[in-house]
């Protein structure tokens, strides 16, 4: 059962189901209220696609970005989705940077009934099952993700690695065949990915305050906790990747997303690899 935030606006994500453990970073359900005001939802870049589908309407794949995304959600909306892990898709990554397009255009009419199935349902949990299912069909029997490009990924996640640099002699490849083989998958250099990673980790911090009920941590902490060289390389690249400032976000974060957003899901992962690596 999923509530509605104080804003009359609620996101939250859990794991996937067992099954697309591997694949499938999470799923997740936003929704605003038939009452309430139009909602702006901020996206920050990943390095992931995402299948999603606004109910009622048709599924969409949503490539990795390079630049922040701002959306508004009319009241009464509600949009489902899968987030895949980075250089995990059924698309190949380098076709889809930047762009939101039709289901139906990568995969034919059966995405397009895809979008009709998951409007008859009458629950938000069979409209996930029904995503989910989808997916994992058309995993089976693709071809696997590149494991090269898995283990550069797991390499660049946060508090693993201070700087790529020395990322492709660990893997015994050379630096242009490592990035030639992360923009085929992914559809992103390891640096450009190694950035948006790091964001996440700053991310996974501010959640998982707020989850607890704390407004988070002065900024020149945050920065230090997340692997940034100062506050001011923090602030760099939360323009670039979030586009407004750190202390911005915080203050649109706890009044927004706090109340209603639970993304568990996304930063529990996250600290639990950065207390492995810390250990």
């Amino acid at each position: 059962m999923i509530g509605t935030g104080a804003h009359g606006q609620t996101y939250v994500e859990r794991p996937p189901a067992p099954a697309l453990a591997g694949v499938v970073a999470s799923v997740w359900v936003q929704r605003v209220e038939a009452g309430a005001a139009p909602y702006t939802h901020r996206t920050v870049p990943n390095g992931s696609v995402e299948l999603c589908c606004r109910v009622g309407g048709e599924a969409l794949v949503i490539g990795p970005r390079t630049t922040p995304a701002v959306d508004v959600l009319e009241p009464g909306a509600t949009v489902i989705g899968v987030r895949f892990h980075p250089g995990v898709t059924v698309a190949p990554g380098s076709e889809l940077v930047d762009l939101a397009v039709a289901a139906e255009d990568v995969w034919g009419r059966s995405a397009a009934e895809l979008g009709e199935r998951i409007a008859g349902t009458a629950r938000l949990n069979d409209a996930l099952a029904l995503l989910e299912a989808d997916v994992a069909r058309r995993l089976d029997g693709a071809p696997q993700p590149d494991p090269l490009v898995a283990e550069a990924v797991r390499r660049l996640m946060p508090w693993r690695a201070p700087d790529v640099t020395s990322l492709h002699a660990a893997l015994h490849i050379s630096e242009r065949q490592l990035r030639r083989r992360c923009q085929a998958a992914i559809g992103l250099g390891p640096k450009a990915l190694h950035r948006m990673l790091r964001f996440q980790g700053f991310l996974a911090l501010v959640q998982s305050q707020l989850a607890q009920g704390r407004r988070p941590d002065g900024l020149a902490r945050l920065a230090a906790e997340a692997g940034y060289a100062d506050q001011s390389h923090l602030t760099r690249e939360s323009v670039r990747l979030m586009g407004i400032a750190p202390a911005a976000f915080l203050d649109e974060a706890t009044h927004q997303c706090a109340p209603g957003h639970d993304h568990r899901a996304s930063f529990l992962p996250l600290l639990r690899s950065r207390a492995h690596a810390a250990a």
